[in-house]
């Protein structure tokens, strides 16, 4: 059998495959009213056509854990019940195709207030439903806002938000949560010395740096399901070298979350420092979880320009990972999951109203 198509399991969990889809914010809900945050036909149509189209898990794009957790005002939350229940319509429809329910969690810390990407991508003000973001430190990511420096109460709060939030999750019919460690956003902030400029226990050494994260991790995991799947998103490296958060720091990072009850690491790169060079390309970012899978207990899922059936079926034959993430050829190309099967010579689900025709 094809490693593509093989089933996998974290803790009571069964995938039925490793074509997984990653989080890809769509900026679509209502920005204020009573519908602030919710679902909406977009995200009905863009997450079922995914599932229809035979993807094993796909992870619901980044939600704000609070209105200032948001990336934009467009942005999905899940701090209410009314969101809630319009996240539980999207969830019941992709098992109802055979595929896995997971959501990701997030704040978006001082990359937060922005306008829609193809409207700019720009700070909002009041005006236009914005507020001021919040970070550990008062430094700004270049072209954005200023945030407020976090207070120690303030912090814990935030934590506070994330537990509710993943009580939400579960209400909503959600099977897998995954906590949103990268891009630049919250947790991301405090884990790099690029962006955490604190003097107190939120900052300066490792151990302090990353107090925030297992602070979260383990509000999350004191309500949600011990026999349910927890994922953490990380930014393997900011590019910046030792000046930033690195890779060593990630697998480091890794061996402490298994032991916080994370079940797999989804490796990501960047997003906290603006002018870097990356060295994009297809599948470069997939060394950087092959090396945590390598040293480390943690299981991981490979992202970033993984396109093609075979190169995706090579990652996971070579033992780089557990699963991969397809993320703009999922946007491209919803049923690409049927196609590999077919290449790959792999067993797929394929709804009885488009399967019964020859």
């Amino acid at each position: 059998m094809s490693s593509l198509f093989e089933p996998y399991t974290l803790r009571s969990v069964t995938i039925p495959n490793r074509v997984w889809m990653p989080p890809m914010c769509q900026y679509s809900a209502a920005p204020e009213g009573p519908a602030r945050g919710v679902a909406t036909d977009w995200h009905f149509q863009h997450y079922g056509a995914r599932a229809a189209g035979g993807t094993g898990l796909i992870i619901v794009e980044a939600t704000g854990i609070s209105p200032e957790g948001r990336i934009s005002p467009h942005d999905l939350g899940l701090w209410n019940e009314a969101q809630a229940d319009g996240l539980r319509r999207i969830t019941d429809f992709l098992k109802s195709q055979g595929t896995v329910a997971g959501i990701q969690l997030g704040h978006a810390g001082r990359k937060a207030s922005t306008s829609q990407p193809w409207r700019g991508d720009a700070p909002v003000g009041p005006d236009e439903h914005g507020w001021q973001p919040l970070a550990p430190s008062a430094e700004p990511y270049p072209g954005l806002k200023v945030p407020h420096e976090l207070s120690v109460e303030e912090i814990r709060a935030i934590v506070g938000q994330w537990r509710a939030s993943a009580r939400l999750a579960l209400a909503a019919g959600f099977q897998v949560v995954e906590i949103h460690g990268a891009h630049g956003y919250l947790i991301g902030n405090f884990l790099s010395p690029h962006s955490n400029r604190r003097t107190d226990a939120y900052g300066g050494s490792f151990d302090n740096r990353i107090r925030f994260a297992l602070e979260v991790v383990d509000a999350v995991r004191e309500v949600w399901p011990d026999d349910l799947p927890l994922l953490f998103r990380i930014s393997a490296t900011d590019w910046l070298g030792d000046d930033g958060w690195t890779e060593d720091d990630t697998v480091a990072l890794a061996r402490v979350l298994t032991e916080h009850g994370v079940d797999l690491m989804d490796v990501s790169t960047g997003g906290n420092a603006a002018g870097v060079t990356i060295p994009a390309g297809p599948g470069y970012q997939v060394p950087f979880a092959a090396r945590v899978r390598r040293e480390t207990q943690m299981p991981v899922a490979a992202v970033g320009e993984i396109t093609d059936p075979a190169q995706a079926e090579k990652i996971l034959a070579a033992g780089e990972a557990d699963a991969v993430l397809i993320g703009r050829q999922l946007l491209r190309e919803p049923t690409w999951a049927r196609r590999a099967a077919r290449e790959l010579g792999g067993d797929v689900r394929i709804p009885p109203q488009y399967g019964w025709r020859p």
